[in-house]
């Protein structure tokens, strides 16, 4: 029987069409990893960022706490020793003021700058055990209240604002040796913001060294 007029096509096996699957999908998934990747390390970046700067703010405020404890004293004419006056004051304080040294010395503190500055009742800077801050509440979150601003809730639920993974803790350290020396007094004041990535526990540490100054 004549076959003529009739041409046979040769089809893909079952092999090549694996390895055209393999190649295309391999071509797709580099690409896709790279953004990926990417996407990732920028939101990485962006938490890093935005800790830092709540790190040094906590860093700021306690200097500030020392610089008001210095205009009081200038700008108080019974106080004669003003850099001394002041420099206690902000180590120690009184009975119904302690400083910032004996609050965050033995345990660490929160700060929300929407309450007052200072110490005491309601004060920005608070102990974060014995409910100085509010609920006894060991843990406690930094809430971004639409405004610029940070404050602190003891759970991610709170009203105050929209619920951040951050947490801010301050403690000041003692700096061994220095209190021998009163022209010499130094104090570290560590800030660390620390959050949670994808289960990943991050923080960031900021700390600077507090002196008198005239």
């Amino acid at each position: 029987m004549s076959m003529k007029g009739f041409t046979t096509k040769r089809g893909f096996t079952l092999i090549e069409a694996m390895i055209a699957v393999t190649i295309l999908t391999l071509s797709v998934a580099g690409p896709l990893y790279t953004a990926n990747s990417a996407i990732v390390a920028s939101m990485i970046a962006r938490d890093q960022l935005i800790a830092s700067y709540l790190a040094q703010e906590g860093i700021e405020y306690v200097r500030a706490m020392r610089d008001y404890q210095y205009l009081a004293a200038y700008n108080d004419p019974a106080v004669t020793d003003k850099s001394g006056t002041a420099w206690s004051n902000f180590l120690t304080g009184d009975t119904d003021q302690p400083g910032a040294v004996t609050r965050c010395r033995t345990t660490t503190c929160t700060l929300d700058i929407t309450r007052n500055m200072g110490y005491g009742s309601g004060s920005a800077l608070c102990r974060s055990t014995g409910g100085e801050c509010g609920s006894g509440s060991t843990k406690l979150y930094l809430l971004d209240d639409g405004d610029g601003k940070y404050r602190y809730a003891t759970d991610r639920s709170s009203s105050s604002g929209t619920a951040t993974a951050f947490s801010r803790a301050i403690q000041v350290i003692d700096i061994p040796g220095t209190e021998s020396n009163p022209l010499y007094p130094d104090k570290r004041v560590v800030s660390t913001v620390s959050w949670l990535y994808h289960g990943v526990p991050r923080s960031v540490e900021i700390y600077d060294h507090l002196t008198p100054w005239q």
